[in-house]
C-alpha cells in the first residue's frame, strides 16, 4: 500500500509541476508556447540512467564509468532544461514572470522524477518494472 500512496503522490507532484509550466506558457499576459520545449528535456532526462543501468548492471561496485557517463548527461540535460527559459526570457522572447514559472515546474517536475527513481528503482518487491 505504500507504493500505491508514493505513486500517487508522485503523480500529483507531477500535475502541479505542469500546471506551473502551463500557467507559464497560457496566462493571459505571457501567451507565448516557447517554453513549452523544456518538456523535451524532461522526457530524455532518464534516458542515460536507462541506459547505464541495461549497459552495466553490477550491483557491487560503487562506481563505474558507465553510469558517471550516465550521470554527466543527465547532469547537462537538467541544467540545459533550467537554462532555456532563462535563455527565451533574455533575448525578450518570453517575459520574466513567464520565465519564473517554467523554473518553478521543472524544479518540481525534476524532483518528481528524482523521487520516482528513489521509491521504485530499488529493486525490492515493489519496483518500477512492474508498471
Amino acid at each position: 500500500m505504500a507504493g500505491v500512496k508514493a505513486l500517487v503522490a508522485l503523480s500529483f507532484s507531477g500535475a502541479i509541476g505542469l500546471t506551473f509550466l502551463m500557467l507559464g506558457c497560457a496566462l493571459e499576459d505571457y501567451g507565448v508556447y516557447w517554453p513549452l520545449f523544456v518538456l523535451i528535456f524532461h522526457a530524455i532526462s532518464p534516458i542515460p540512467h536507462f541506459i547505464a543501468k541495461r549497459v552495466a548492471y553490477d550491483s557491487d561496485a560503487t562506481s563505474s564509468a558507465c553510469r558517471e557517463l550516465a550521470y554527466f548527461f543527465t547532469t547537462g540535460i537538467v541544467v540545459s532544461a533550467f537554462g532555456f527559459p532563462v535563455i527565451l526570457a533574455r533575448v525578450a522572447v518570453i517575459k520574466w514572470g513567464a520565465c519564473g514559472l517554467v523554473l518553478a515546474g521543472n524544479a518540481v517536475i525534476f524532483l518528481t522524477i528524482q523521487g520516482f527513481f528513489l521509491v521504485f528503482g530499488r529493486g525490492d518487491d515493489f519496483s518500477w518494472e512492474q508498471w
